[in-house]
């Protein structure tokens, strides 16, 4: 459970300090660009890839082609979520992504529900839920149109897909290093390309901020696939923990570093939240 802890713990830290750092009139695309590059170096020598093991017929190349793409898109992706659709509805499309990796852990990878796991995601989705309707009552939301529909449901479906195809990759054994790595390296090659295309001017003070920032991005997802490959056989707990601990923690970070009040939906889903950490972390002994 403690890497799972970890884990969400770096994805709410890199939050913050996005939000920090683009306030501070940092540009988060050249940061998510750069982010990728420290990533890649941090992978090879934490993973200790081999890259005697890349090969043309067992490297699964389709699976790194995907993840280079969903990587920085789903940062895109999310943006725009965010400018068409509103921060409360990207976020219920962000967390609620769960649900597909729940589906996923059962008819993909064929996990077993006990009943103390069962009631742990439940009240995971419902702790999710009554935090998204606190944060509802406090701001009132727009009709949604097409464009914002689209983003929105790239968001939860882009974020769900990341959630399977890491927790595949971490299945692969020797190959599962090597996929990884060449992932990253791919998102940023196709991040800079982008950046290249569309913003020409480069300022120094996004690459720095995107290196350091990248080191706190690696360190969430190198754990969360460390989770996997530790719960291989409950790829749901992993799932279910890390979303439920983001949401939680990232309602209390928001309370300590940005003086946001609590609703009573909040508070439910504050205690549902941590219940459900316990239930799943019972579910694992």
């Amino acid at each position: 459970m403690e890497m799972i802890v970890a884990a969400a713990c770096c994805s709410v830290l890199v939050s913050i300090v996005l939000k920090y750092l683009k306030a501070k009139g940092f540009d988060v695309f050249q940061m998510i660009a750069w982010n990728y590059l420290s990533a890649s170096i941090l992978c090879f020598y934490w993973f200790k890839t081999d890259i005697t093991h890349i090969s043309f017929n067992h490297t699964p190349w389709w699976l790194i082609l995907i993840l280079a793409i969903l990587l920085p898109s789903i940062f895109l992706c999310l943006a725009k979520s965010l400018q068409f659709a509103g921060i409360l509805k990207t976020e219920i499309a962000q967390r609620l992504a769960v649900i597909l990796s729940l589906l996923a852990a059962y008819f993909i990878f064929g996990e077993q529900f006990s009943q103390i796991k069962l009631l742990g995601v439940g009240l995971g989705i419902i702790a999710i839920l009554a935090i998204i309707i606190g944060q509802a009552t406090e701001k009132a939301s727009k009709g949604l149109n097409l464009k914002s529909a689209l983003f929105l449901f790239s968001v939860w479906a882009g974020y769900a897909a990341i959630d399977v195809l890491l927790k595949y990759s971490s299945s692969l054994g020797l190959q599962s290093a090597v996929t990884l790595n060449l992932a990253f390296i791919g998102a940023f090659i196709l991040s800079i390309a982008y950046i290249a295309i569309t913003q020409p001017n480069w300022q120094p003070k996004n690459i720095f901020t995107g290196l350091v920032l990248g080191v706190l991005n690696f360190a969430n997802i190198a754990l969360y696939v460390k989770a996997h490959m530790m719960f291989k056989e409950t790829p749901a707990i992993v799932f279910a923990g890390m979303n439920i601990l983001v949401v939680v923690l990232g309602v209390l970070s928001g309370v300590i570093f940005f003086k946001e009040r609590l609703q009573a939906y909040t508070w439910i889903g504050l205690v549902s939240g941590i219940v459900a950490v316990l239930c799943l972390a019972k579910a694992m002994m």
